[in-house]
């Protein structure tokens, strides 16, 4: 074979090759891109499910505050602050318009658990706070605490902006309680209380 019939081979040789890279770059860019997964559908939710309800914390409860309560919605008037060694709770007077004539209050404290229950004021009668028992409307309350602590006030509670309250607490069947407070000396005053379960208070905070 010669040499010119050699060159044309290497040249035919490589014209084949650069076709056969053509093709196969062709065929790689005109490969159709995976397709794409499919979009999960969001899970239709309810807006007003529970868990979207806004319980609040008792325990930053403070004037201007709203409480929602077995269906009555309520405005906290003042809170009270109280301390005895190194014990602390809290007290919030709320407004009344329902309940003419009547005071009604929550108490909030960690003793370790959260408790907070909810106040009406009873009449005191011939009640007295160093009775071991007492009996009201049918229901046996039995003495569990007696104290002294040091308050300070914050709204509207009608007593001083600090000073002291004696206590006498006792304790009922199914989470009902009867208490007694004497701020200052003063006039003894009672009132009958329910623990709140959780969950069945709702709280609307106030502005700052």
């Amino acid at each position: 074979m010669g040499k010119a019939a050699i060159v044309i081979l290497l040249a035919l040789i490589l014209i084949a090759l650069v076709v056969l890279i053509v093709v196969l770059l062709r065929r790689r860019s005109g490969a159709p891109a995976p397709a794409p997964a499919p979009a999960v559908p969001a899970v239709p939710r309810d807006p007003f499910a529970a868990e979207d309800q806004v319980a609040g914390d008792p325990r930053a409860l403070k004037a201007g505050d709203m409480v929602e309560y077995l269906g009555t919605r309520y405005f906290v008037r003042g809170s009270l602050r109280l301390k005895e060694g190194g014990f602390t709770w809290s007290e919030h007077l709320l407004d009344a318009d329902t309940i003419e004539g009547t005071k009604v209050w929550i108490s909030v404290e960690e003793d370790p658990d959260l408790e907070v229950v909810w106040w009406t004021e009873h009449e005191i009668g011939d009640l007295r706070p160093g009775d071991k028992s007492i009996v009201v409307d049918g229901v046996e309350y039995r003495r569990d605490e007696h104290g002294t602590a040091d308050y300070t006030s914050e709204g509207t509670t009608g007593v001083g902006v600090q000073g002291r309250v004696e206590y006498v607490d006792y304790e009922g069947p199914g989470g009902r309680y009867l208490s007694f407070e004497q701020y200052g000396g003063g006039q003894w005053e009672a009132g009958l209380g329910e623990r709140v379960p959780t969950g069945s208070m709702t709280i609307y905070p106030g502005g700052s």
